[in-house]
């Protein structure tokens, strides 16, 4: 679709620059939010109405927090072709609501790194859950906005205003790519600092 709605959004962040008042704009044009753990509290203690994931998923956050978005409820809401028929009906019969906005940054692994942590306790900083609801909004940027960073926030804000709560393809598209830079250059990073253990 050219001109995508924005409804329902995920919003899980390390870096929380600017978020409270993007999100506030977003729940201020009717959009639902749902979030993760930290992300999801510091959205509450600004005042705004945010679902947690595991109210979504009926499952609660495991194994210190590596389990939490993993799950057919957030994945299915992400990667659903709303053109498609066969998605749409799949949906309906899991009861799973698509998301329009995608909101994620990464685990601070440069910072974990720089730190000289022990390898065991360098990897607890490898983003596992959000790189693949980046990858995965990123894919399916024909029904899913993605925003990778805080630097993005002004951009979609504007486009969004200027078109009723819709984003437009190109703007889809030109996010999808520099999300598949960001986790490639993430990647990188990380086989770099393995290399080297």
């Amino acid at each position: 679709m050219d001109m995508l709605p924005i409804r329902r959004a995920i919003l899980s962040v390390t870096d929380k620059t600017g978020l409270a008042d993007f999100a506030a704009f977003l729940a201020g044009n009717g959009v639902e939010l749902v979030s993760t753990g930290g992300t999801c509290k510091m959205l509450q203690d600004a005042g705004l109405t945010v679902t947690q994931v595991s109210e979504v998923t009926g499952f609660p956050e495991i194994m210190g927090g590596r389990v939490k978005t993993l799950h057919p409820a957030i994945h299915g809401g992400i990667l659903a072709d709303k053109d498609n028929p066969e998605h749409v009906k799949t949906l309906g019969e899991h009861g799973i609501k698509t998301f329009d906005l995608v909101c994620v940054n990464l685990y601070n692994f440069a910072e974990a790194a720089a730190k000289q942590l022990e390898p065991r306790l360098a990897i607890e900083e490898i983003d596992i859950g959000g790189p693949c609801m980046l990858r995965a909004s990123a894919k399916n940027y024909h029904s899913v906005l993605v925003a990778p960073a805080p630097s993005f926030y002004p951009r979609i804000r504007t486009a969004l205003i200027d078109n009723n709560m819709r984003a437009p393809l190109g703007l889809r598209l030109e996010l999808a790519v520099a999300t598949f830079a960001a986790t490639s250059l993430y990647d990188g990073m990380i086989a770099t600092y393995l290399k080297g253990t």
